[in-house]
């Protein structure tokens, strides 16, 4: 005998994360893994909302805080800054940051490629600036390090590119 019932459809890779993402941002503060499992109908297992929401945990896309015995869940942000975190995930895994980056850039339509122009032309935030302007503190040291270098004989300076004495 032949079972004709239907098996359900199988989710796609990542659906139910994005299915959860959605729900906790509908939340109207931290929400708890039976809410979230309530808010998408209730035909997922508990285990299983964990299991994503644990996934999210590891993967930066959410928070999680201490209620009681359990843990109330936040997006960590929106949805740009969600996909944001992905593409640095992404490059972060690469070993030539600058080919992929060019790769990406070189890929993008004229649409895409102008705006990124743009807000690549943007000052940035001031909390970057200010880390910038750490850095550049930092530098400056060297700058001064490298032209009292300068004044030192030729013969015995070191080689830039292997540090090799050259006299």
């Amino acid at each position: 005998m032949t079972d004709h019932r239907q098996r359900p459809r199988r989710r796609g890779q990542g659906e139910l994360e994005a299915l959860v993402l959605s729900a906790l941002r509908e939340a109207d503060g931290p929400a708890t893994a039976g809410w979230v499992q309530e808010r998408l109908g209730g035909d997922l297992a508990y285990t299983t909302v964990i299991t994503i929401l644990t996934r999210l945990l590891a993967k930066g896309a959410v928070t999680r805080e201490r209620g009681g015995r359990s843990f109330a869940w936040l997006p960590a942000s929106d949805e740009a800054g969600l996909a944001a975190h992905r593409m640095r995930r992404v490059l972060d895994a690469e070993r030539d940051r600058e080919a992929v980056l060019a790769s990406f850039v070189t890929g993008l339509g004229p649409d895409d490629e102008r705006l990124l122009r743009e807000l690549l032309g943007q000052p940035r935030d001031e909390d970057a600036d200010d880390e910038d302007a750490d850095d550049e503190d930092a530098d400056d040291g060297e700058d001064e390090a490298a032209e009292t270098a300068a004044d030192t004989d030729p013969d015995t300076d070191p080689d830039p590119d292997t540090g090799a004495r050259q006299g």
